[in-house]
């Protein structure tokens, strides 16, 4: 007989071995990127379109396979178990290895796009570009390029990994509700879509078919060459571009209003879409420091002021090259910038300036430095010039920090090191602009109960954006921070049920000055009050 006991704790890192059908799982999903390894380094396969269905479909059933055996034979409740003792969750070697991986990737596709197959100057697809050939002519009647093999592994991505995310939280239904939501906006309007949409219109000029996907995430909307392409595109053309712009002005403040930023960034974004799913292991590892958050202010309003500015400068220099495919003029448009800038600070100061908290001050501040910039712009400015810069050196900075390194490279390549949501929170301008809303001009809310708070700090742990949760929820407040994205997870892990996802009244969502802390309120004075 043995002289020690077996542990029986679920919770035991003891009990962190992998099942049988959790290897199969592993296993196929391995073999399916082993398959697609060999076609990047161009071995030549007797069918290349089955070779290529069958990766595909063992990446899914390995993720199918593994998250059943994880999830769905035991009972139902969110499991993190040995996140901490976990290498690929905890920051070890397995964690270096993917985001070295991931990062390499990165780097090859927005760059070195001929390292992974891309045929040049009329030469044939080859390596793992060409293996994807069969299917784009399938899907969009044209031959691979290295965006589409990207939007077809991030599409498996996330509808895999989101299965998995499903089982995790399925008795959750708001879980439940924003995973199928991302999943159904990714493969049906950033994938099938716009695919199809480009069979059907071989012969027009490219620009974006993803109604989701809206300025600034989309950087490149008001290029002059994006703008040409969808002025020149026919009903088509002129329908994305009258979206997009209602997009900005109409239907994502009214969505914000009354559902808050989660509306975008934790049902519909593509980028929240993979961060909620493929990066939902590596939700912990965000920062909860406050000089994190102190770099995080500095850093997403500095990355807004660049949206903004590079996306004035661009349509100023579109207005100045194309005078006769426009309504206004570029002066008209700097100076209805200015006006529409001034006036939208000024109702924020006179009806919000009690609410503004340091978050809020910075965009104000940001908006004055684009309001100043701006006029610069239009008495120092060319046609072809910006400030006494080239215009197009200046797009190609613009997309080269925003649109490559930061979103891509660091934004995906760094999740087991700094979390899922290292893009969402230091760099999307996105955010920001519905971040500010979120704060000032919408419904939504996290209440707390305070009272059966028992600082676990499950909810801080699990925050994807850095929030320190534990502290709004011990003093009974309201949490209403521009960063929140509304996932709901810290709603989810909390075992005494003190937090709840809310959208009602805004008269008292902001309650941070009512907080009952030591004897400096009489709590009679503070009900009659109400």
């Amino acid at each position: 007989m043995s002289n020690s006991d077996k542990n029986l704790s679920i919770a035991s890192h003891e009990n962190m071995g992998l099942g049988k059908m959790q290897k199969l799982g592993l296993a196929l999903g391995f073999l399916g990127l082993f398959i697609l390894t060999l076609s990047y380094f161009n071995v030549s396969f007797p069918n290349k379109t089955v070779w290529f269905y069958t990766s595909i479909v063992s990446i899914l059933a390995g993720i199918v396979i593994y998250a059943n055996a994880t999830y769905l034979y035991k009972p139902e409740g969110i499991s993190n178990h040995g996140v901490y003792h976990k290498s690929i969750s905890n920051k070890g070697l397995l964690a270096w290895i993917i985001g070295i991986i991931l990062t390499a990737f990165y780097v090859v596709l927005y760059w070195y796009p001929k390292y992974l197959g891309l045929g040049e100057n009329g030469a044939s697809n080859t390596g793992i570009v060409g293996f994807f050939d069969n299917f784009s002519l399938l899907m969009n009647g044209k031959i691979a390029s290295q965006w589409f093999v990207y939007g077809t592994l991030y599409t498996v991505a996330i509808l895999g990994f989101g299965f998995k995310f499903i089982l995790k939280y399925r008795h959750n239904k708001y879980q439940l509700v924003r995973t199928i939501s991302v999943m159904f906006f990714q493969l049906g309007f950033a994938f099938l879509i716009p695919e199809i949409l480009e069979k059907l219109n071989p012969e027009k000029a490219y620009f974006s078919k993803d109604l989701k996907n809206m300025w600034p995430l989309n950087y490149y909307f008001f290029n002059d060459w994006h703008l040409s392409n969808m002025l020149n595109g026919g009903n088509l053309g002129m329908f994305m571009l009258v979206f997009g712009i209602a997009m900005i002005f109409i239907i994502s403040p009214i969505l914000t209003y009354f559902y808050g930023k989660r509306w975008y960034c934790s049902w519909v974004c593509g980028c929240g879409g993979l961060a909620e799913t493929a990066g939902d292991n590596f939700r912990q590892l965000s920062s909860k420091k406050m000089s994190a958050w102190k770099l995080e202010r500095w850093l997403i309003h500095f990355i807004l002021v660049f949206s903004f500015v590079m996306t004035i400068a661009v349509v100023f220099t579109f207005l100045s090259n194309n005078p006769e495919m426009s309504i206004i003029t570029r002066n008209q448009f700097i100076y209805g910038i200015v006006i529409f800038l001034i006036l939208f600070t000024a109702v924020l100061y006179i009806f919000k300036r009690n609410d503004l908290d340091t978050d809020a001050k910075f965009t104000i501040g940001s908006i004055v430095a684009i309001i100043i910039i701006s006029l610069l712009f239009n008495f120092f400015s060319g046609s072809n010039n910006i400030l006494f810069l080239d215009s197009n050196k200046l797009r190609e900075w613009y997309g080269f920090a925003i649109g490559s390194a930061f979103s891509g490279v660091i934004g995906v390549g760094f999740y087991p090191i700094l979390g899922n949501r290292v893009w969402c929170r230091f760099g999307c301008p996105m955010a920001a602009i519905l971040g500010l809303q979120q704060r000032l001009f919408s419904k939504f809310r996290i209440t707390t109960n305070g009272g059966q708070c028992i600082s676990c700090g499950n909810c801080s742990t699990y925050c994807e954006m850095g929030i320190d949760v534990r502290a709004y929820a011990q003093k009974g407040e309201n949490i209403v921070r521009s960063s929140c994205v509304g996932c709901g997870i810290c709603s989810a892990v909390c075992p005494r049920g003190v937090l709840k996802l809310e959208n009602v009244s805004e008269k008292g969502r902001i309650n941070s000055n009512e907080i009952l802390l030591g004897n400096d309120v009489n709590l009679m004075d503070l009900i009659n009050q109400k």
